[in-house]
């Protein structure tokens, strides 16, 4: 995200522009940029054109047969516009998560998460594969 866009949804948060008047400006700004970034190996737009989908397959173990299937498909656009409406969620409905995701050991502020941290996530989530107590393989990857 731009630091212009980032001022744009501030000012939104903050209440000095309407949801309209913000669109408006992300729109311009978005216009203006359509052609950076393209056709350059390893660029972000690169990287987000490849990896589309956030993957969650769980398997039984071969010894338990009667175990259920699990395959969920997340399209990453989704996460990623997910990370863009947190700076929407109030003060201090963001606080009440934050405390109980700690509370569970879970060290994160999505406030502060930017697109590419959640990109760097992504790119690094090659194949990560959890055994649930010998029943079950849970396999987390993006495709």
């Amino acid at each position: 995200m731009s630091e212009e866009q980032r001022k744009i949804l501030d000012m939104l948060a903050a209440g000095k522009v309407s949801v309209d008047d913000a669109e408006k400006l992300l729109s311009a700004i978005s216009s203006g940029e359509t052609g950076q970034g393209e056709g350059q190996s390893g660029s972000p737009q690169m990287n987000k054109s490849r990896l589309k989908y956030l993957r969650v397959v769980v398997e039984p173990d071969a010894e338990n047969e009667k175990g259920d299937r699990i395959n969920i498909r997340i399209p990453l656009k989704l996460i990623r516009t997910g990370l863009k409406w947190v700076s929407f969620i109030p003060e201090d409905t963001r606080t009440k998560v934050n405390e109980a995701l700690r509370d569970k050991g879970i060290e994160m502020d999505f406030s502060k998460m930017t697109p590419d941290d959640l990109e760097e996530l992504v790119e690094n989530l090659d194949d990560l594969t959890v055994d649930v107590e010998g029943q079950e393989k849970v396999r987390i990857f993006c495709e």
